[in-house]
């Protein structure tokens, strides 16, 4: 079967790199699955989850955003942050979401309302992809 280099990387580190015979990821219009000879693209990513397929193994990355670029024998993910779903600490996702939710209920004058918004949603993300993984 084909497969597609897949490298997923932030600007501090590489979190992933390997080979893959599909990747779905939380493009910003929707869900992007993407094979080997894909055809070229380049997309805005959404928070949320990077599933990539190795035959019957999937590992699972979890991003807050970034951009994809597909060509038909590498994907590249760079994205804002990313974990490994193994690497996600859900105590400090769900104070993190509490203290983003504060901010926007509160929507103090001199408080960044877009950046905590923002954060909420990546939170909320999280939080949604470590519920799916416990079940």
């Amino acid at each position: 079967m084909a497969t597609v280099e897949v490298l997923v990387a932030t600007a501090e580190r590489e979190v992933y790199r390997g080979e893959a015979d599909f990747l779905a990821a939380p493009g910003a219009a929707g869900e992007l699955g993407i094979m080997p000879k894909h055809t070229p693209l380049l997309s805005a990513l959404a928070a949320g989850e990077l599933r990539i397929h190795r035959g019957e193994e999937i590992d699972e990355v979890f991003i807050s955003g970034g951009f994809i670029e597909v060509q038909p024998d590498m994907i590249t993910v760079l994205a804002d942050t990313a974990e490994r779903a193994s690497d996600v600490d859900e105590a400090a996702a769900i104070e993190a979401q509490r203290k983003a939710q504060e901010i926007v209920d509160t929507q103090q004058g001199d408080v960044d309302y877009a950046r905590a918004a923002s954060e909420l949603s990546i939170a909320t993300a999280k939080l949604a992809f470590m519920r799916k993984r416990k079940k």
